[in-house]
């Protein structure tokens, strides 16, 4: 193991986009049933709709959240429906897999989605027994990924120190509040972050392909 990287024993894992390259596009799949789901609810046309949508994720940060703040919908609900997808896209990854396997301590995947999507996702990429637990939106109480809270949601639930933990993520502006709170930060720089900010010394390490990016980091001591 690096030197550098030594003293991590948490290693934090954001799922879409991540564990899987950004050409599998399934947010594209989600996002038109993320559509289907506020046109149906409000009675609306498919142009309308999109347009609400957009309007609660900025508002409010996700459309789940909206949708629960303006129209007190069961997440459940609307979760299972909107990540009722096709995965075929998705292709077992040996050596993402024992790359990971190989890291010392421990590994969670932390992300804004649900746990059941995230399960079906790990299973088509191999990695149903990568990681020790799955801390998801509802774990985080319905504050995604940038909100600080999501993150002391995360390290309050497994004991986790974040001095000695690394996130891994493909948007760069959820690495912002994990570097403040001491943790060490890899960004996955594959094009899912349309406007990064101009500051990132917030970000750590850099890498194009994590799977790559681990293998190193093993092997370097």
């Amino acid at each position: 193991m690096r030197p550098d990287l030594a003293h991590i024993d948490a290693w934090l894992f954001d799922l879409d986009n991540t564990l899987y390259p950004k050409s599998a596009d399934l947010f594209a799949r989600i996002d038109a049933r993320i559509g289907a789901y506020v046109a149906r609810l409000l009675n609306l046309d498919p142009v309308e709709a999109r347009r609400v949508q957009k309007a609660w994720f900025i508002s409010h940060g996700t459309t789940l959240a909206g949708l629960m703040a303006e129209h007190g919908i069961d997440p459940h609900d609307y979760l299972a429906d909107v990540h009722d997808i096709e995965m075929d896209v998705l292709e077992h990854n040996a050596p993402l897999a024992a790359a990971i396997a190989k890291l010392p301590g421990r590994k969670l995947v932390f992300t804004n989605a649900d746990e059941p999507y995230a399960q079906k996702v790990l299973g088509r990429l191999g990695l149903a027994e990568s990681f020790e637990a799955i801390h998801d939106v509802h774990a985080s109480n319905y504050a995604p990924k940038p909100h600080p809270d999501a993150y002391r949601s995360l390290c309050e639930a497994w004991n986790i120190d974040p001095t000695s933990a690394a996130f891994v993520e493909d948007m760069a502006r959820n690495l912002a509040p994990a570097k403040a709170i001491g943790m060490t930060t890899i960004w996955v720089d594959n094009g899912s972050e349309q406007a990064p900010d101009a500051d990132r010394s917030y970000i750590d390490h850099t890498t194009h392909d994590i799977s790559h990016w681990l293998e190193t980091i093993l092997e370097q001591s």
